[in-house]
């Protein structure tokens, strides 16, 4: 039976078209002007935008001044929120779910790289993959969070994920089994940020650690990591991709600094089967901002030799979810693959976790 049968019929989109209450959205950035533009090609109205208390500046955004939600409420009896930044602390993360308590809250979603929809409409086009991807998953929580991130998606409901949402150490430390025997390879290192997470969990040592970060900033505070506490690590500052190229690049020092065609940044990009020439690696962690499924093909050598434990972020683009499932299950089909789904709204942090 398909999994189809267990996902809402109504989009997020559809939904808000026949609604009668004033829709408002709850930020600014890029995030915001996404929602805003599908809002506007959908026919929706926006009538106001609001920030945290914090950052309300009465600044303009989108031809409204950016207020705070009292001002919503002095202005409409009752009205939609539509979210449109993440949150993956506290209490950021409690703010928000005390909001949606009081208020009609969503949180759309829309691609964080490439085009296109995640919507009903893509769900029905794509389900025999998905089904695919529901039979191929290990355990029961695996299959629940499938469902209840694709709910999400459909919906932009954050009680789909407040119910499949679980620590990182539950999957971390009670499957992929860390040890001091570790070939650790981490791509999309950031500024070692979980570099220092897979030390802790091996025990505080590791056999090697090969670590790839493309942004120039980011490259820069994990040298300086790496140094400052004294870990033997390979420090790569390129992209990684499936194979050996020149790649145009969204810098600035952040987490969603990414490989980007229409990026004003040149950028070197090689395959982890290159630069590790047949190398040992038992961890390779993917968090390469939508280069996942290169980086993969890249690694296929690797993969095939040592079978490596895999971490693979399946947020990026709306293709995530069923192609790097298939992929990692086509290179080794003895893999046991999980899904999990981390502290985060919107559906970010949910990745895919390989081992045999």
């Amino acid at each position: 039976m398909s999994i189809i049968n267990n996902i809402e019929k109504v989009d997020i989109w559809e939904y808000l078209q026949n609604q009668t209450k004033p829709v408002v959205i709850y930020g600014m950035g890029d995030g915001a002007q996404k929602i805003m533009n599908v809002c506007e090609k959908k026919g929706i109205k926006i009538s106001g935008v609001f920030a945290s208390d914090d950052f309300a500046r009465y600044n303009q955004f989108a031809g409204f001044t950016v207020g705070k939600l009292s001002d919503i409420k002095a202005q409409f009896d009752d009205f939609i929120i539509l979210l449109a930044f993440a949150v993956f602390r506290e209490p950021g993360l409690s703010k928000i779910y005390s909001i949606a308590k009081e208020h009609e809250l969503y949180a759309p979603d829309v691609p964080l790289f490439g085009g296109g929809l995640f919507d009903r409409s893509y769900l029905e086009q794509n389900i025999n993959k998905f089904d695919l991807v529901y039979d191929l998953l290990e355990d029961d929580i695996s299959k629940k969070t499938l469902i209840d991130i694709l709910n999400f998606k459909i919906t932009g409901k954050i009680e789909y994920l407040d119910s499949c949402t679980y620590e990182r150490n539950e999957i971390l430390g009670d499957k992929l089994k860390f040890t001091n025997d570790e070939y650790i390879v981490d791509l999309g290192a950031y500024d070692g940020d979980t570099i220092a997470e897979f030390l802790e969990l091996c025990g505080g040592s590791a056999q090697s650690i090969t670590a790839f970060e493309p942004d120039a900033k980011n490259f820069k505070k994990l040298s300086a990591f790496v140094e400052e506490n004294d870990i033997c690590a390979e420090l790569h500052n390129l992209a990684v991709w499936s194979d050996k190229e020149v790649l145009h690049f969204n810098g600035g020092g952040g987490r969603n600094s990414a490989v980007n065609d229409g990026g004003k940044i040149e950028v070197n990009a090689n395959s982890i089967d290159n630069i590790l020439g047949g190398r040992k690696a038992t961890l390779i962690k993917y968090d390469v901002e939508g280069a996942e499924m290169p980086a993969l093909k890249g690694a296929k050598s690797t993969i095939l030799a040592h079978k490596p434990k895999l971490i693979v972020s399946a947020y990026h683009t709306n293709s995530d979810l069923f192609d790097i499932a298939l992929c990692i299950k086509s290179l080794v089909p003895e893999y046991k693959l999980y899904l999990r789904h981390h502290p985060y709204i919107p559906a970010w942090e949910t990745n895919f976790y390989a081992t045999v």
